[in-house]
């Protein structure tokens, strides 16, 4: 993530490394010092020069052709998002600045008044995934879901965050590749030049799927809690683009009908209720 920085060059070499012969139909004929596939054999496959393919993964050849990159793309076989950010990577961005930290953006006033309206856990994150308006029953639901608070430090640095979420692997895995596609937009924006370096330093798990390179945009999935005080929960999460924001997400905890699920969330509830005369949301309260 600097001026010398080559992105696309660590995408590829991360990627082929993943793909062994048998997945990509040759024989493996031993002697293998890689745990993926040797150069040669994906400049082969791809139909290129072993010299040319070398080129782009040192970053000598800055431009390459799409039809070059598809073909690549299918040896080391990415689905469309990893296309999508294979291209991203190798094209001439403009959105890609010189280093200097964004400006803080403010949640819209329209959806702080919404989240104060709505009957289930709420809250809005950034393209950082730091927390930057919740509604009380979200806070009462988990304790990280706080104005202030970074989701990708909670989840990996917090040392109960296994215990908490019994579906840690996954949602860390979900996270992270997430976290990368975002930072396509902008690869030397110091925000996360700043997350990957406190992280790649205080968690082997961070470390793992970040040299992984995976990449994915995060879609209504399901979150999985053992809450303290009710017992494990199974809620549905949508996550909801703000329309004039950089990135901002509304997501919606929601759970299916007439289950335990719903009534432990409705117990839940009616502890978590504000105190009389009180109305809002804790971004509202840091003000």
């Amino acid at each position: 993530m600097s001026d010398k920085a080559n992105p696309l060059g660590d995408y590829l070499r991360a990627r082929r490394g993943l793909v062994t012969p048998e997945q990509a139909g040759i024989p493996d004929l031993g002697g293998r010092r890689v745990s993926g596939l040797r150069r040669e054999e994906v400049a082969m496959l791809a139909g290129i020069s072993a010299d040319y393919y070398l080129r782009l993964e040192r970053g000598r050849d800055r431009n390459p052709s799409r039809e070059v990159l598809e073909s690549v793309a299918r040896v080391l076989q990415l689905d469309d998002e990893g296309v999508a950010y294979l291209l991203g990577l190798a094209a001439d961005n403009p959105r890609r600045r010189k280093r200097r930290r964004s400006p803080k953006e403010s949640v819209p006033a329209g959806i702080v008044k919404l989240l104060a309206t709505l009957t289930q856990p709420a809250f809005v994150e950034d393209r950082y995934f730091d927390v930057l308006a919740a509604n009380e029953l979200a806070s009462a639901l988990d304790t990280h879901i706080a104005v202030g608070r970074n989701q990708l430090r909670d989840l990996f640095q917090d040392p109960y965050a296994p215990t908490l979420y019994p579906d840690w692997d996954e949602a860390t895995a979900c996270l992270i590749a997430s976290f990368r596609q975002a930072a396509i937009a902008d690869v030397d924006d110091p925000r996360f030049i700043e997350l990957v370096g406190e992280l790649s330093l205080s968690s082997a798990r961070f470390r793992y799927l970040w040299n992984r390179h995976d990449v994915a945009g995060q879609r209504g999935s399901y979150f999985h809690l053992d809450h303290p005080q009710v017992g494990g929960l199974r809620l549905n999460r949508e996550r909801l683009a703000i329309a004039g924001t950089e990135g901002m997400m509304l997501v919606v905890y929601h759970p299916d009908a007439d289950s335990a699920d719903a009534d432990k969330l409705a117990l839940l509830a009616s502890s978590a209720l504000p105190p009389a005369g009180h109305r809002g949301t804790r971004a509202e309260s840091e003000r």
